[in-house]
């Protein structure tokens, strides 16, 4: 792969001058100094996204790699739960089961999550705090370009020939995922999974050096105006993401390495005659949970900063926020181990864990608080991004709620590995991660397209959305009360009904997702220009943001190409 990588970088070289260019329209409002290895403008074409260093370019590569893969993961899942609309193996075996089950995981929280938070973070945080690009904008180009063959890696199993997927799910447990040889080891020994494994490593690379980058840009390129006081509270929340993936996916990597040894060159790392197989989850969990807080400060942030937009009134109590935002990265630490509590870790052990467990829960519900205050009495204007900013706080409010009863060790011990747990989960990762993001690209679509979306497809997204995510999460919740566990192809006749219900919800889910789609691409394509600078009437709240001051200098620079005026307001 190093080799291919190489080779490629060596093709661009020959067929384009790719050192940077100055970007002449960039987050700081002013040209850039001129150089002899400047271009003057973007090269056109395939070329300019291969060899592109600007952050809105980026921005735009890891928003259609992660709604590429936000499609692939949705796809597997709607394919498990149409296995599981009856008891029986029906329509694929259980060894395929498996294998969507471990890519579904993986897919939406490695290649979808976190890449979709870069597309957020890479195209606004330089337009956000006054910065012309990022620190360093060719690490900046690599750390993308690092994730397509990284999803390779982890798909491969189902594209080679002869090769199995994966079926590890995606916490990949030792013992199981260790066997590398052996006929005993059957699907485990498969080359897919130590494809999976590279592949996973060279995603945590690259958010390693997104982290790096985004460190170092909100630090030392803020512009003159923007202290730390007044620093926008999405930049506050991806600076602690940044942190977290700093500390937490070197620690993957390395587990990852020596998983890779188990199974290919004979180490005991996770063997019981070496550190045992509950060494892995140690490490894994280490990275586990704050994983979680990697995924869901930064969205965390946008309905920080979108809400307010559409209630008239600042964000209230703006300190106690990003206070909150600390709190979080800091405790997310001190947690793992309420993965555990079945294992049969030392009781004073788990006792600790479930404290600091229960403790990260004030941090977050500050923030709820915040945001219903912040409503509270507002003008509410219920356009796109604020209906999918009030579907996250609904739903973090119930996955919130559903991990605290978790975090205490009786009640755990009852519902571990039990749909409860998918339920709970789910209503992190889909209905409040997806949901802020749906948001962000509502927020912003005039931004990055000059047009605008359409209205009702955007509200019957919403809908559907909602609908079908409440559906299949809480027929998983009653599951779990049932004691249903997860992870299982086939149940007993008793679960038939909430299994229903749940495929019933997911494919309203997917019919939504098809018009979200339909809805961007054709508005992008031939949706009506956007003829304001501030086409959500910010201005008149005094809510205007950088970023739409950056679009207003970018429209009077540009030359005009006519049409009648829209205005945006829903």
């Amino acid at each position: 792969m190093g080799v291919f990588l190489l080779a490629v970088a060596m093709f661009i070289a020959r067929i384009e001058d790719w050192r940077s260019y100055t970007p002449l329209s960039g987050g700081g409002y002013g040209y850039g100094d001129r150089t002899g290895q400047a271009h003057e403008e973007k090269p056109a074409g395939i070329i300019r996204w291969l060899t592109t260093v600007d952050h809105k370019d980026i921005g735009m590569l890891y928003g259609t790699y992660g709604i590429l893969a936000f499609a692939w993961g949705g796809l597997a899942v709607l394919i498990m739960r149409t296995e599981l609309m009856a008891p029986e193996t029906d329509i694929i075996s259980a060894n395929f089961y498996n294998g969507l089950l471990t890519t579904h995981g993986i897919t939406m929280l490695f290649l979808f999550g976190t890449p979709i938070i870069a597309a957020f973070s890479n195209y606004f945080i330089p337009l956000l705090i006054g910065a012309d690009d990022m620190a360093f904008p060719r690490i900046n180009a690599i750390a993308f370009w690092l994730l397509p063959p990284g999803a390779l890696l982890i798909w491969a199993g189902f594209f080679i020939p002869g090769v199995a997927p994966s079926q590890t799910s995606w916490t990949m447990y030792t013992p199981l995922s260790a066997c590398g040889s052996g006929a005993s080891c059957q699907a485990m020994a498969s080359p897919g999974v130590d494809m999976m494994l590279l592949g996973l490593h060279l995603t945590g690379v690259s958010a390693t050096m997104g982290a790096i980058n985004f460190i170092a840009t909100i630090f030392t390129e803020r512009g003159e105006d923007v202290g730390w006081p007044n620093l926008d509270i999405f930049s506050w929340t991806i600076l602690t993401q940044s942190g977290l993936i700093l500390f937490a996916f070197p620690l993957l990597g390395s587990a990852l390495i020596m998983l890779l040894l188990d199974r290919n060159f004979g180490t005991t790392f996770f063997a019981a005659q070496g550190g045992g197989p509950i060494l892995w989850q140690h490490l894994f969990w280490f990275f586990g949970h704050p994983e979680v807080y990697i995924l869901v400060l930064p969205p965390m942030g946008l309905v920080s900063l979108i809400l307010p937009r559409f209630t008239g009134r600042k964000l209230f109590g703006f300190k106690f926020i990003v206070y909150s935002t600390l709190a979080i990265g800091v405790l997310s630490f001190g947690v793992w181990a309420h993965h555990m509590f079945a294992t049969g870790i030392d009781p004073r052990l788990r006792v600790s864990f479930m404290a600091v467990s229960m403790a990260i829960a004030i941090p977050s519900a500050v923030k709820v608080f915040n945001w219903i205050t912040t409503m509270w009495n507002g003008r509410l204007r219920l356009t796109a991004p604020m209906l999918f900013c009030l579907g996250f706080v609904q739903n973090f409010i119930i996955g919130g709620v559903t991990g605290v009863f978790l975090a205490a060790i009786p009640v755990d011990l009852v519902l571990h590995d039990t749909y409860y747990v998918v339920g709970h989960f789910h209503y992190i990762v889909m209905g409040a991660i997806a949901v802020a993001g749906f948001a962000g690209i509502y927020y912003w679509f005039p931004i990055y397209t000059g047009k605008m979306y359409q209205k009702k497809l955007a509200h019957i997204h919403f809908w559907l959305t909602m609908i079908g995510s409440n559906l299949t999460f809480f027929a998983m919740l009653f599951l779990g009360y049932g004691g249903m566990p997860r992870r299982y192809a086939t149940y007993l006749p008793q679960f038939a009904t909430w299994h229903q219900v749940a495929t019933l919800g997911a494919f309203i889910m997917g019919i939504g997702q098809l018009i979200f789609v339909w809805n961007i691409v054709q508005s992008w394509l031939e949706g009506p220009p956007v003829r304001s600078a501030d086409p959500w009437h910010l201005e008149d709240d005094g809510l205007r943001s950088k970023e739409w001051t950056w679009f207003e200098k970018k429209r009077e620079t540009a030359l005009a190409d006519g049409g009648e005026q829209i205005d945006s307001e829903e």
